[in-house]
């Protein structure tokens, strides 16, 4: 019970390692080929291709685990250093991997990659000038929405925006459109709470919350 959490977290980093290799690796240089379906829509006919169904599965499964190992860690008091890390890494490793995959092969507009990205950097930036300043960094509504829509809008990107691509509604791209846009808010928000603490030549600690 005590690794728990950090176990969760590997676990992770091994289902994107899985998803990545089943969404990249060349299946017809082997002779195999996932099973295809024909779906009739609105706008004509959905072929999809099963290993990207599988792929958003092992992501759902790999986003629940990120909310698991956080809750086990918060509610038995597990929190480490460490495990923060490691958290932050898995996160990142698992869906910016995913989002630059779904770019390369059309899925989606190379701009939201390249937004969430520069974001999460500036942030991170952000964090750990002001954790090594010992303040107390919590998370924001903005952020919390931006990484749900961002997560839902992957999974059903994945799932080739079904159910809704039967009525012609693209739902997956607005809420990649809408997390990216939460992202850059959410962007300027941390920086405007902690531009004094990073530009302070004193090591103030502040606690700054919801």
């Amino acid at each position: 019970m005590k690794n728990l959490p950090n176990k969760l977290t590997i676990f992770r980093i091994v289902l994107t390692i899985i998803i990545i290799f089943i969404l990249l690796f060349p299946f017809y240089n082997i002779g195999f080929e996932f099973p295809k379906f024909i779906i009739s829509a609105s706008n004509g006919k959905i072929i999809v291709e099963s290993q990207y169904i599988i792929a958003g599965i092992l992501f759902i499964i790999a986003s629940l685990t990120d909310f698991l190992d956080g809750y086990i860690a918060r509610k038995y008091n597990m929190i480490t250093d460490e495990g923060k890390m490691l958290d932050a890494i898995a996160d990142k490793i698992l869906v910016n991997s995913v989002l630059i995959i779904l770019s390369s092969m059309g899925f989606i507009h190379a701009i939201i990659p390249v937004i969430l990205i520069i974001r999460d950097s500036i942030v991170n930036s952000i964090k750990m000038m002001a954790g090594n300043k010992g303040n107390v960094v919590a998370a924001i509504k903005t952020g919390k929405w931006k990484t749900a829509c961002l997560m839902v809008g992957v999974v059903l990107t994945l799932f080739y925006n079904l159910p809704f691509e039967l009525v012609n509604i693209n739902i997956a791209e607005v809420l990649l459109i809408i997390a990216s846009i939460l992202s850059i808010i959410s962007g300027v928000q941390y920086y405007n709470l902690y531009k004094n603490v990073i530009f302070s030549k004193k090591d103030e600690k502040t606690k700054i919350e919801n």
